[in-house]
């Protein structure tokens, strides 16, 4: 996989997996404004027989409409920012949440005692990754489709039990 490493305390131990998991969005920055300009001037096409008619406020109606297109596509912008950090090394397993507005929330947990479970749906596939250790549950990928996340617990199972089986010195 990476071949990231984590400092831990003065001992440096090398990363048997390291994972930056992303919320996808399918339109760029270039395209949303393309996209924008498309939909501002289908607007103003469509608000001129009302003007020309006299009916001059629905104009007004038409352009809530794009402030309010605009405003949603920001929020959804905004929200992709989240991301999630996934790290294994021999000795840890940490996970790390970063927020929308940058609040980073982090657990540690010890491979040897934590295990993946999968929320399957026969029709969709995987639905729920969950880290579960000392009767507390985690959920990791919420935001990954299911094919994503079936790939996902494929490649952090394997880097768990090869964790499992403890440190290479040699």
């Amino acid at each position: 996989m990476s071949a990231a490493k984590i400092i831990i305390g003065e001992m440096e131990d090398p990363a048997l997996f390291a994972a930056r998991l992303k919320p996808h969005r399918s339109l760029g920055r270039r395209n949303f404004q393309f996209l924008l300009m498309a939909f501002l001037g289908a607007n103003i096409v469509s608000s001129l027989p009302f003007i020309f008619l006299g009916a001059w406020p629905v104009a007004g109606f038409f352009g809530l409409d794009v402030a309010l297109f605009y405003f949603a596509f920001k929020a959804n912008y905004r929200a992709a920012r989240a991301y999630e950090d996934v790290h294994v090394t021999p000795f840890e397993l940490l996970v790390a949440k970063v927020s929308a507005k940058g609040r980073r929330d982090e657990w540690r947990f010890n491979p040897a005692f934590v295990r993946l479970e999968r929320e399957e749906h026969e029709e969709f596939g995987t639905l729920r990754l969950a880290l579960v250790s000392r009767g507390k549950s985690l959920e990791v990928a919420a935001f990954l489709g299911p094919g994503e996340k079936a790939d996902f617990a494929s490649a952090l199972s394997r880097a768990l039990a090869e964790a499992r089986r403890g440190p290479r010195y040699s």
